[in-house]
């Protein structure tokens, strides 16, 4: 009885207009879910460039702190504490803060993210922020984020074309006047939901800017620590963790980046409202395929009941609703794609946060599509059970 005969392509497009709006419903949530997962990656992932792009194998950072964003410093004799250990080769602190960029064109004033260090050698593993060290050891130059939104006005473009980059005044928070500084070159961050745009400097240019606020250099927000090659990375973060004071912690790479995802997923409004919003596309994609799948089903029930009639097992019928499933996923998922790469490259120019569909990620929402369309097609199969050829007859 079990012969090739594709039942459940035939059924899907003996009604072609139903199918095209399934596939539309199908494509829909696709998209939809595409555009949720992308935000809450680029959300993630531009909140800890950063931490990805410094050049350090430990971080000591304040007891206090919550997130980059939020300015915790600690005293630099901490960091001092750990240079002689064996197994440490260099330590940098690293000064963060927010002040605000006046728009050399249209004289406004926005918030940007200040980072300072001591240029000897390059605490970020960013190829032009290397290259521009000596520039950086001239007093009040600094390095613009080409990435930066677009509020801070043409500094990027007026580099990139070789003309004169006029000064333009940084202003610490509440300080009635500005510092001026002018570009010495560029690099390439981005911003991130909580920092519209980035400039890094020298410790010495960075602590003249924030003098109007008291800003010493006894305070530090992050110290970096880059360990030897032979060095267990997680023995000396307990060893270093031990020998401090609680008015600080230690934490590997690893635990840095992580540290700030969960601030960011679990203590901010938009982290929640991203993961229910992922949860809730998930349970709506479950429901509208359902939907679809028992409206096919029961539009076919006559012709079920009949195969069941002519000796077709439950099993059999159950795997046309599965292929049925899959066809669906399968159809809907090319589209819902290439729409989502469209998007994506939208958000990415209109906002430059990193929105980027990764293989990997295409890959997993493939496989969630497929899953969501299966658990869709189980839920539908209790119909099929039921259905007894004497009723339909």
């Amino acid at each position: 009885m079990d012969f090739k005969l594709p039942i459940a392509w035939l059924q899907l497009i003996r009604q072609r207009l139903r199918m095209l709006t399934a596939l539309a419903g199908i494509t829909f949530i696709i998209v939809l879910m595409f555009i949720q997962i992308g935000f809450r990656n680029a959300l993630y992932s531009s909140a800890t460039q950063v931490h990805r792009s410094l050049r350090g194998d430990l971080f000591i950072l304040s007891a206090q702190y919550k997130s980059l964003t939020s300015n915790q410093s600690f005293s630099r004799s901490r960091l001092y504490q750990v240079g002689g250990l064996p197994d440490v080769e260099s330590i940098t602190p690293l000064y963060t803060q927010f002040a605000k960029l006046k728009n050399p064109v249209n004289g406004q004033k926005y918030s940007i993210y200040v980072i300072g260090f001591e240029p000897v050698t390059s605490v970020f593993e960013i190829d032009a922020v290397e290259a521009s060290l000596e520039k950086l050891k001239l007093p009040d130059v600094v390095l613009f984020d080409e990435n930066s939104r677009p509020e801070f006005g043409p500094i990027a473009d007026w580099y990139h074309a070789g003309d004169r980059v006029p000064t333009f005044e940084v202003y610490a928070f509440v300080a009635p006047l500005g510092y001026k500084v002018r570009v010495g070159g560029l690099f390439n961050l981005g911003p991130s939901f909580g920092v519209d745009g980035n400039l890094i400097t020298s410790t010495s240019t960075f602590l003249r800017i924030f003098q109007p606020v008291g800003r010493s250099s006894d305070l530090i927000d992050i110290g970096v620590i880059r360990l030897k090659e032979t060095a267990n990375h997680r023995q000396v973060a307990q060893q270093i963790r031990e020998m401090l004071a609680k008015d600080v912690q230690v934490f590997t790479r690893d635990e840095f980046i992580r540290l700030e995802k969960d601030y960011w997923a679990q203590r901010t409004p938009i982290g929640f409202t991203m993961n229910l919003m992922l949860t809730m596309g998930s349970i709506i994609a479950i429901i509208i395929v359902y939907q679809i799948l028992y409206s096919n089903v029961s539009n076919h029930l006559k012709a079920f009941a009949t195969l069941k009639a002519i000796g077709y097992t439950d099993s059999y019928l159950l795997g046309v609703v599965f292929r049925q499933a899959l066809i669906l996923a399968f159809l809907g998922y090319i589209p819902g794609l290439l729409i989502a790469l469209w998007l994506y490259s939208l958000a990415r120019k209109a906002t430059n946060l990193p929105m980027i569909l990764s293989t990997e990620q295409g890959l997993l929402m493939l496989t969630s599509t497929i899953l969501v369309c299966t658990l869709s097609g189980l839920l539908t199969a209790n119909k099929l059970r039921l259905v007894d050829p004497t009723d339909v007859f």
